[in-house]
């Protein structure tokens, strides 16, 4: 999945016109290296989206601006609008995102 840079980059990728997923997560979160395990499969479920993951306290000012409170947490935009955020303690299993993912049309 690849990481997100720049604050110019991140508006880049949310004002696409297809799905936009962005993890957030920090480079000492244990929940978020269990969910990087089995994420590329869900990717690969998802041609429709783009998946980018950003870290959270490098980028405290967007984690803060779109509510990020838990990591990992999944934002999804599109056209540069915020469309779901599945919160940490929703976010640990394949389950869980693969529903989140599913409700996106």
């Amino acid at each position: 999945m690849e990481r997100i840079q720049s604050s110019e980059q991140f508006q880049d990728k949310i004002n696409d016109d297809s799905f936009t997923v962005l993890k957030f997560d920090a480079t000492w979160c244990h929940d978020c290296k269990n969910l990087d395990r089995f994420i590329g499969d869900i990717i690969t479920e998802h041609p429709d989206k783009h998946f980018y993951a950003i870290d959270s306290e490098q980028f405290v000012d967007l984690a803060e601006q779109y509510e990020v409170r838990g990591i990992p947490s999944l934002l999804v935009f599109k056209k540069g609008q915020k469309l779901a955020h599945l919160h940490s303690k929703f976010a640990k299993t394949p389950s869980q995102i693969r529903e989140y993912l599913e409700t996106l049309v």
